[in-house]
């Protein structure tokens, strides 16, 4: 748990002035700019010289990725309440409008620090390395007359000029596309004309020169060629830009008859309809063609985001898939836990799951080996009777869950899929797998009218001689076998009949429409999720000497918030590991002088919801599932989390909370103000202490 060295003094309010337990902005830390610091703590990776180059490379893309979910997400609504007069403040007293100034200069800030980190450190270490970007300007007539076949053969075919005139209204332009703003004169009437040329996302990033070692981003290479794309026209000028669209999707499911309909329908208006929210652009592009495309996107001067390097550094990640692995962490194989594998591999996973309890713990034990498993067995197995799932993100057209799924359903199991169609970014993949899932005989719904659902539940019933036994899964990561190699989650596989009594419960609930008002071991929103915490929350801070540890992605619920404070006011001893967004303020004498924050950053997405309640070997509670502390996830989303009984794995969750607790070189410690401090040590990282015992547990003597 937390050491004094670890334990940061508390800080002064922000600008110096004296905390008032009264005041919003004394009492929460506001979501937008803690997102941001989240943002911060990931590009620090990218300046971390102890990370491998091609790591270092890969934060910077995800850095930049990041933003752009967080203008196409968090800005975009802060406009649309601004737009549509919204007022209210946020929990720390914030207006829409006072975020959204706030949010600006810190973006420009990361971006220019993201600039120069890359032109200043990173290309040069590349180019040490034999990986260069160049610029058209650096070809010699050999390597230029090369890339302009490629560019007749693979490049121009796709490319499509749009000429703004009286008989060219201005163009579409897509989301986080990658342009070129061009200005041509007719050479008979001396008329400058403006034009958009698109970068299709067919096209790679980068185009490698023969020697495979220097690299050239695209745009280049097609704003050498634009006379192809214009013959008879004088090139005034051209300039890359890249603009960011609010990502909302806009359905009336209330009003809809069809949620299926609905859903394809919103995907449709928000590929075409919806508000910009920024415009990235060349630093040379002039002032002229600029204003042109702020009038013509109903943008304003501060929506703008003036680049001096690259646009687009989310596809630095072309340059990270470069086979060079001497410049990337070594490789992690997932393990087998002994139990899951048995004797040599052939121990069938029900029986193992009858046998006791499973606490997987990914990516350091295998997804494929344990929950992949646990669902295509099920598949195949004639005793299966029925198999109740549910998707939030699935994995492309290649899902090994969703095929085995389909399976079952052709087997003449009963088998039911609750997809989650509104699952952001994800909408038109979910909706190709409930098609196909149903077209194989299963059924298929679409959750609950007004939440989604983001509980990560699994039940198989099957016939075991003369009885009917039930086998769950419940973890924190969605059933996506790729995310499951890079995003940390935990899972539980039991046959406890309680649990699957509850999760009987819940499937009904899902696909019947009924309410269950109580369940024996799971907590489930928007029902009893919220009152079961702020109940365990309260025993804590009744008890006098509380404990509670909570290892999560992002807290900022206000009822949540103030339990906590009220219980370390009382004498509660809590710890917190929050990922990302944090509006809690610790170490705040009077308010929240026991909590403790930090935050874990590393190669693997720390994703894992877990909670503990009470004091480690004298009757805790631990928790397990899918639900962050926000307001959406306890009020507006269908969560659930597993109490988990079993000695034996509660000492697993033990270690778990402990060693994300620990000194440790990839923390930051959340402090008053706001601010996160990095304190390096020289012991072990979680990543590493995680990947030991993950060896140690897949040995044949392990138990």
């Amino acid at each position: 748990m937390s050491t004094p060295e670890d334990t940061p003094a508390a800080d002064p309010a922000p600008n110096g002035a004296p905390f008032s337990l009264s005041s919003p902005s004394s009492r929460y830390l506001n979501r937008e700019l803690s997102w941001l610091e989240f943002n911060r703590r990931v590009l620090a990776m990218a300046h971390d010289p102890a990370q491998p180059l091609l790591e270092r490379v890969k934060y910077l893309a995800i850095v930049s990725s990041n933003l752009d979910e967080f203008f196409q997400v968090r800005v975009a609504g802060l406009h649309a309440q601004i737009d549509a007069g919204v007022t209210v403040p946020s929990i720390d007293g914030r207006s829409p409008r006072e975020q959204v100034a706030e949010i600006r200069p810190l973006v420009l800030e990361q971006l220019r620090e993201q600039e120069n980190l890359l032109q200043k450190e990173l290309l040069p270490k590349l180019a040490e390395q034999g990986i260069r970007l160049v610029e058209w300007s650096q070809l010699d007539e050999i390597d230029r007359s090369r890339l302009a076949r490629i560019f007749e053969d693979e490049i121009l075919p796709v490319l499509t000029p749009q000429s703004v005139d009286r008989a060219h209204p201005f163009p579409y332009i897509s989301n986080l596309s990658l342009n070129l703003a061009v200005v041509v004169r007719d050479a008979a009437s001396g008329e400058n004309r403006f034009a958009r040329v698109k970068v299709p996302r067919l096209l790679p990033r980068f185009y490698a020169l023969p020697d495979g070692q220097r690299f050239l981003p695209v745009e280049q290479l097609i704003a050498a060629n634009l006379e192809s794309l214009f013959p008879g026209m004088e090139l005034v000028s051209h300039h890359p830009f890249r603009l960011t669209l609010d990502a909302d999707l806009a359905v009336d499911e209330d009003g809809a008859r069809d949620l299926l309909a609905a859903i394809q329908s919103g995907l449709t208006r928000r590929l075409r309809l919806n508000d910009a929210v920024r415009l990235e652009v060349d630093r040379g592009m002039s002032t002229k063609v600029r204003e042109v495309l702020v009038s013509e996107l109903e943008l304003t001067p501060d929506d703008v985001y003036v680049m001096d390097g690259l646009l687009d550094l989310a596809g630095l990640w072309a340059l990270y898939g470069l086979h060079r692995p001497e410049l990337k962490d070594e490789p992690w194989h997932p393990q087998t836990p002994a139990r899951l594998a048995g004797d040599e591999g052939k121990k069938a996973i029900f029986r193992t799951i009858s046998e006791g309890d499973v606490l997987v713990h990914h990516p350091y034990d295998s997804f494929r080996s344990s929950v992949e498993s646990f669902l295509t067995e099920a598949a195949t197995d004639p005793d299966v009777l029925a198999i109740k799932h549910t998707l939030y993100r699935t994995s492309g057209r290649d899902n090994p869950i969703v095929r085995a799924l389909i399976r079952a359903a052709q087997s003449g199991k009963e088998v039911v899929a609750l997809i989650e169609l509104k699952a952001r970014f994800d909408e038109g993949s979910n909706i190709e797998w409930a098609r196909r899932l149903e077209q194989a005989g299963v059924h298929v719904v679409y959750g609950i009218v007004g939440l989604k659902t983001h509980a990560k539940v699994a039940l198989v019933v099957r016939r075991e001689g003369a009885q009917i036994r039930r086998y769950c899964h419940i973890g924190t990561g969605n059933y996506n076998p790729i995310t499951a190699d890079t995003y940390e989650d935990v899972g539980l596989l039991t046959a406890r009949p309680e649990l699957g009594q509850d999760l009987t419960e819940l499937f009904n609930y899902l696909t019947g429409g009924g309410r269950p008002q109580s369940y024996r071991k799971l907590m489930v929103a928007p029902v009893t999720l919220r009152p079961r915490l702020l109940e365990e929350i309260r025993r804590e801070a009744e008890s006098g000497d509380g404990r509670i540890a909570i290892k999560i992605n992002n807290l900022c619920d206000e009822g949540i918030i103030d339990a906590l404070y009220a219980a370390s006011n009382a004498g509660a001893e809590i710890d917190l590991a929050v990922r990302s967004i944090c509006s809690l303020r610790p170490g705040v004498p009077g308010m929240s002088e026991r909590i403790r924050v930090r935050s874990i950053i590393g190669r693997f997405l720390e994703h894992s919801r877990v909670y503990r309640f009470g004091k480690p070997g004298r009757g805790a509670r631990y928790y397990l599932g899918s639900a962050d502390l926000m307001n959406r996830n306890l009020d507006k989303r269908v969560e659930t989390l597993a109490q988990v009984d079993d000695p034996v794995l509660q000492a697993r969750l033990e270690e778990i909370l402990e060693i994300n607790l620990a000194p440790n070189a990839l923390a930051w410690t959340l402090l008053s103000d706001g601010s996160w401090q990095k304190r390096e040590t020289a012991t072990p990282t979680s990543h590493d202490r995680f990947q030991r015992l993950a060896k140690d547990r897949s040995l044949p003597s392990a138990s």
